[in-house]
């Protein structure tokens, strides 16, 4: 029996997917097909894929082709499967032609000609393209623009500034306008870096436009106005995402299921920092931006996430500077746990996160907020370990994924649960509050 084995993203199957598969199985007497995961992907700087690995394997195996269907999950993972599965002959897509020949060394390469005029990625611009808009005023949204040329699901077509002249070197690429019903007259989504005090405003006058949302965290400055954000969206099958990049990192992600998996017994203890020496952005208003409103947000996602927003106290230490704060310290006490978050503006520390436990410990060093790293420790060093996923783009083409994902499916499958969102809402409000 002659083995042959093959493998691809199959992201939105198509005609020509299939007729590269049959041309595969005629072959041989045997086809195994790899569908590669989602974190292989990434790794290969595969963002666009908008269907998730369950569906891509279904699709697989609905066509009746593939004798077996195997994931693939890591680099190198080929030859293992060759060699595991008794192989006779690897093929693939002769957009790879030469790539694959160092495999001739296990078992015969073919390069099969693909099907012209069939590409997974107009099929996923046609199925799920997404005008987007960005308002606000922050050197970031450049970062934001150019990231985004990544992502084929999505294209930024108009930027809403406050007054003329702010960003206007992206003028040439996008409309530009300081109007922003304009803006929302002519996009399906936006993406809003604003001051937090705009946030609510901006945000229902998104969604009464009926156009869906991603929005720097917080969503609104207090939790009655967060509450009526999420409740209009929900009513009106809109999305609105909380834009925290941590959230969408993988490195990020796996150590959030690491945890739950107990790897370092029962958590005790969890402390991030974020802080920098940068002059606080203004806006039109000529408001700054204070320490907590900058950085709180992004500390708190890890505190909430792994111990939940049931907290029975906190305790603020602040430093302020005017009406703004240049250091904020918070510590929240748990039934069994406490957290400290440590944010500033005009303060300098190491921006780690540490995560104790009753069998060990995570530390992700700085900056763990965009971390492609983070280990493992013990009391035996030798069972320490140490995790590796690359990162692209500081977590924003991830979060530009699953926002075109959420709309596309209409399924809010969201990264920061809508009680952590309240949560921090009611955090900034109790702040502003005791001030």
């Amino acid at each position: 029996m002659v083995k042959v084995i093959t493998y691809g993203t199959y992201d939105f199957l198509h005609y020509g997917h299939i007729r590269l598969l049959e041309r595969a199985k005629a072959l041989g007497d045997y086809l195994i097909v790899g569908v590669t995961a989602d974190d292989f992907d990434k790794t290969r700087g595969k963002i666009n894929v908008q269907q998730s690995l369950e569906e891509r394997v279904s699709a697989i195996q609905e066509t009746g082709i593939a004798d077996k269907v195997i994931i693939e999950e890591y680099e190198g993972q080929k030859i293992d499967d060759i060699r595991r599965f008794g192989v006779d002959i690897f093929t693939v897509g002769s957009d790879w032609a030469g790539y694959f020949d160092y495999l001739n060394e296990f078992c015969k390469v073919v390069y099969l000609p693909r099907t012209e005029g069939v590409s997974s990625s107009e099929i996923r611009v046609e199925k799920s393209f997404l005008r987007l808009g960005m308002v606000g005023y922050a050197p970031f949204l450049r970062k934001f623009y150019n990231e985004s040329k990544f992502v084929n699901a999505v294209d930024v077509v108009g930027l809403c500034v406050p007054e003329e002249g702010i960003l206007n070197d992206l003028e040439s690429e996008m409309f530009y306008t300081t109007s922003y019903e304009e803006l929302l007259s002519r996009v399906d989504a936006v993406y809003i870096h604003a001051h937090p005090s705009k946030h609510f405003d901006l945000n229902m006058k998104a969604l009464e436009a009926r156009k869906h949302v991603l929005c720097e965290s917080p969503l609104a400055m207090n939790l009655e106005d967060c509450n009526t954000l999420l409740r209009y969206a929900k009513e009106n099958r809109l999305i609105l995402m909380d834009a925290t990049r941590t959230a969408y990192i993988t490195a990020y992600s796996r150590m959030l299921l690491l945890l739950k998996s107990g790897k370092i017994g029962k958590v005790v203890s969890v402390d991030a920092t974020c802080t920098s020496l940068n002059s606080p952005e203004k806006v039109e208003s000529n408001r700054l931006w204070g320490s907590l409103e900058a950085w709180g947000p992004t500390t708190m996602l890890p505190v909430f996430q792994i111990l939940g927003t049931e907290y029975k106290s906190k305790t603020i230490f602040s430093i302020k500077e005017g009406e703004y704060d240049s250091f904020t310290k918070i510590d929240f006490t748990y039934p069994n746990a406490t957290a400290t978050i440590k944010v500033g503006t005009g303060v300098k520390s190491e921006g780690e996160l540490i995560v104790s436990g009753t069998k060990g410990y995570i530390y992700v060093p700085a900056p763990w907020w965009k971390t492609d790293y983070f280990e493992i420790r013990y009391e035996n060093l030798a069972n320490n370990k140490r995790y590796f996923y690359q990162v692209d783009g500081e977590g924003i083409r991830y979060e530009l994924v699953a926002l075109a994902s959420a709309i596309s499916n209409n399924t809010p499958d969201y990264y920061i649960s809508r009680n952590i969102s309240l949560t921090i809402a009611k955090v900034l409000e109790e702040y502003k509050g005791n001030q």
